[in-house]
């Protein structure tokens, strides 16, 4: 099992100094009702994810089929991402003030995880292109899936040390 870094910040609240760890950060993405199914399967198809744990909200409604997914945790290679399924606890935070988004995934054939992506459902967006600079340089690759969410592939960059070095 892969160790955790924890990062340690200070907080004052005027009575002394706190300290708070983080072991980790799992982005989560919420999609409307009833496609969190639909989205889990497309990140199993595009990006080879692995399904790590499920748990279902209580139906509310008796026309509601399936329970909605409260969450599932996916893990694509060493990261995790969480999605669910919009519910009323939800629908406060979404009320369009909130910036875009794009999740970057590193591979060693940009093109062919492009390919795979768009062959699972996802759209193309721009072209495959080497680029330099930011994150280490390499190459990139952009695909929007279904759902609407860029991901943003590219090849392992160099290390800050490396960039630096030249």
């Amino acid at each position: 099992m892969a160790q955790e870094a924890a990062v340690s910040l200070e907080h004052s609240n005027g009575e002394g100094v706190k300290a708070v760890s983080f072991t980790s950060f799992k982005p989560q993405l919420v999609f409307p009702a009833s496609k969190a199914e639909e989205a889990l399967q497309f990140y199993k198809a595009a990006f080879g994810a692995e399904e790590l744990s499920r748990v279902y909200r209580p139906k509310r409604k008796a026309e509601q089929e399936l329970p909605l997914i409260a969450y599932a945790e996916l893990r694509i290679g060493a990261s995790s991402l969480l999605i669910s399924d919009q519910s009323d606890d939800f629908l406060a935070a979404f009320d369009g003030s909130c910036p875009g988004i794009i999740f970057r995934l590193e591979a060693g054939d940009v093109a062919a995880a492009v390919a795979k992506a768009v062959e699972a459902g996802a759209v193309v967006e721009g072209e495959v292109v080497e680029v330099e600079g930011g994150c280490g340089g390499g190459v990139l690759g952009k695909v929007k899936d279904p759902f609407g969410v860029i991901w943003a592939i590219t090849s392992p960059g160099k290390k800050g040390s490396e960039v630096a070095a030249e």
